[in-house]
């Protein structure tokens, strides 16, 4: 695992009863994938809420009426030398200060978990990294950018000792095993992001 960053402020919420939670390991989690891609800086608050509240959330903020898996909100982006996240495959985040809130949804994961046959902490970490990587700066609208950013997310998992990302994208459960098309995400530099993909 990693070793806390004095310089990384995570917090870890419940808005919904979460006793088959670990906070500790999903903050390990998201400890994990800011060491891999090298942020210098972090505030992050991850907040697990039911469907009713991520429906309300994924509404207001991009029009969609239904619950979602997992919704997050870059705040905020600084770096010392440059003005954006930078292109490329990885480290698009190296150096620099980020801020921003990740909504997972609980009720979710424990339906996508049920239906996958793996733990619920397993699904939500998938979430949580997600999130995270979209504050980073990575995207999964395209394609190519879509493999850069599961590129991204296998290196979390293998360093959190997973042999590989479980065997879907995020994106809606469905009995038949494949997930829903990619959902579109608000442009901007505060704009929040869908994670569905």
């Amino acid at each position: 695992m990693t070793h806390s960053n004095p310089a990384w402020e995570i917090d870890v919420s419940f808005r919904c009863p979460a006793d088959d939670v670990d906070a500790r390991y999903l903050k390990t989690a998201v400890e994990t994938a800011l060491r891999i891609e090298q942020v210098s800086r972090a505030v992050l608050s991850i907040t697990l809420v039911d469907d009713d509240t991520i429906r309300r959330i994924h509404r207001d903020h991009l029009q969609k009426d239904c619950p979602t898996d997992v919704i997050s909100f870059p705040l905020d982006w600084q770096h010392p030398s440059r003005r954006q996240p930078a292109e490329g495959e990885s480290g698009r985040s190296a150096g620099a200060a980020l801020e921003g809130e990740i909504v997972a949804g609980l009720e979710w994961a424990r339906r996508a978990a049920g239906e996958h046959g793996w733990p619920v902490h397993t699904e939500l970490t998938l979430y949580v990294i997600h999130g995270m990587l979209h504050i980073c700066g990575y995207d999964d609208l395209v394609p190519q950018e879509k493999r850069v950013m599961q590129a991204r997310e296998s290196a979390v998992f293998r360093a959190l000792g997973y042999h590989c990302v479980p065997g879907r994208t995020v994106g809606s459960p469905s009995l038949s095993g494949e997930t829903s098309p990619q959902a579109d995400s608000p442009s901007g530099a505060d704009a929040s992001k869908e994670s569905a993909g």
